[in-house]
């Protein structure tokens, strides 16, 4: 096979001139070319027996360079091939080496050991050859060395794995801010909330011992009621006596007056009921995750829990449009509604407004929060969306919210705007896309 080889491989460099003065014929010209060349190109060439474990039966000899191995002891061992495979590798090879016979090539990259014991993963391309009646006749292949682009490319591999574990602690690191800052948000109004809940709690106990007074006297009455039949026979006497306990118990004022405490208290309740409600749909508790959302409803529910802090000295003023639901992190853009109320109310010194208008854009709605307060400054406008920036004195906020919130939307696939005047107030502007999945999805023209 190698005689055959070698004369195919002599006959492609054979020229068609004369032989040359130096008494060496064109065909061992050609013959030694051939030989150089196979001994330094890159790749071994072999050829083997198209059957059994592929014996080898032509190998280059720039073998010896890329594995330490003589071509003559390759092509000695019958198994030498498979039995150089490493054993990860040799599954996949066989399992689909027949595919050669019906495709005429395959490809394969696996590791191949070195004379010196380590292996060196191999680019391995085979081709069948078929005799003149189509008979398969050998296998010739060629096998490059491309550890180098293989360690290469685990490195990249690893610096990839690496990369993501950053990207997964960032975004954990993101999510602890969050959880942070909304425990911070809740906290600062912690006591608004607490009046709020002390309120309808206080007058419920004040009637709650009203009515047991009531009670008490009701079951006197009761009790003075029966004593008197009990001690008189007398129609006449019997109505008297009745109609005094009647007298001093007030039994009227008791009717109307317990009517009143109960639709009272009853009220109370459900203010309270309302309350923790409206706390529930703000931190959605049991819900995580992307979800169609009522972005009024969100809105009403952050409202809800501050209102304390807005109760007295600003007005609230909704406009709300016809919005559907939206897909969303419903959680979250509760976190942004309270970031720019709980903003808009502290630029308010001490009385003003603060409004809420919704509108629909085709695919797109849009959230403003406006209010009457002292307005930003010029200079500080490029910078309210850093992390940790706050114009608040020190111990009323830590300048996340903004930040937080700026991230909360652009997740969402949308746009945060601001538009303030000094001394005027500002308007926050939160354009939501009503399916974040959509990719073609843009805000209104001109809306950015």
């Amino acid at each position: 096979m190698a005689a055959q080889f070698e004369e195919f491989n002599s006959s492609a460099f054979t020229p068609t001139s004369p032989a040359p003065a130096s008494g060496r014929s064109d065909a061992d010209m050609a013959h030694e070319r051939s030989r150089y060349l196979l001994a330094n190109t890159p790749a071994i060439i072999y050829s083997s027996v198209p059957s059994g474990d592929f014996k080898m039966t032509f190998v280059s000899e720039n073998a010896t360079r890329v594995l330490g191995y003589r071509p003559a002891e390759m092509m000695a061992d019958p198994n030498f091939w498979y039995n150089h495979i490493h054993p990860e590798d040799v599954p996949a090879i066989f399992s689909s080496l027949a595919q050669l016979f019906v495709e005429g090539q395959r490809t394969y990259e696996y590791r191949f050991q070195a004379a010196a014991g380590h292996y060196l993963w191999m680019h391995d391309t085979l081709r069948l050859i078929r005799d003149d009646n189509g008979h398969p006749f050998e296998v010739i292949g060629s096998l490059t060395d491309i550890t180098e682009r293989k360690l290469m490319e685990e490195a990249l591999q690893k610096k990839g794995e690496e990369q993501q574990l950053l990207i997964q602690q960032l975004k954990q690191a993101q999510e602890q801010l969050l959880q942070s800052e909304k425990m911070a948000s809740l906290g600062q109004l912690a006591a608004g909330m607490a009046h709020e809940i002390n309120n309808p709690i206080g007058f419920v106990s004040a009637n709650m011992t009203a009515l047991r007074t009531y009670v008490e006297t009701l079951l006197l009455v009761i009790d003075r009621y029966e004593k008197t039949w009990e001690e008189s026979s007398n129609v006449a006497d019997i109505a008297g006596k009745l109609a005094k306990i009647r007298q001093q118990a007030d039994i009227d004022y008791l009717k109307n007056d317990v009517g009143d405490l109960l639709a009272e208290s009853l009220d109370g309740l459900k203010r309270v009921k309302d309350i923790v409600q409206s706390l529930k749909d703000f931190s959605r508790v049991g819900e995580s995750g992307w979800q169609m959302a009522d972005l009024h409803k969100a809105l009403d529910s952050t409202l809800e829990i501050s209102g304390a802090t807005l109760e007295g000295r600003i007005s609230i003023e909704k406009r709300y449009g016809d919005l559907p639901s939206i897909k969303c992190l419903a959680s979250d853009l509760n976190q942004v509604f309270l970031s720019l109320l709980t903003n808009a109310a502290y630029a308010i010194e001490k009385t003003g407004s603060i409004s809420i208008a919704t509108q629909r854009h085709h695919d797109w709605v849009s959230i403003s929060i406006s209010d009457t307060g002292c307005g930003i400054e010029a200079d500080h406008l490029n910078r309210i969306f850093e992390p940790f920036y706050t114009s608040k004195p020190v111990g009323n906020g830590i300048g996340l919210g903004l930040s937080l919130s700026y991230g909360i939307v652009q997740k969402h696939r949308g746009r945060i705007e601001v538009a303030s005047v000094p001394g005027a107030g500002s308007t926050f502007t939160v354009w939501l896309p009503l399916d974040p999945e959509q990719p073609d999805s843009h805000p209104p023209k001109g809306q950015t």
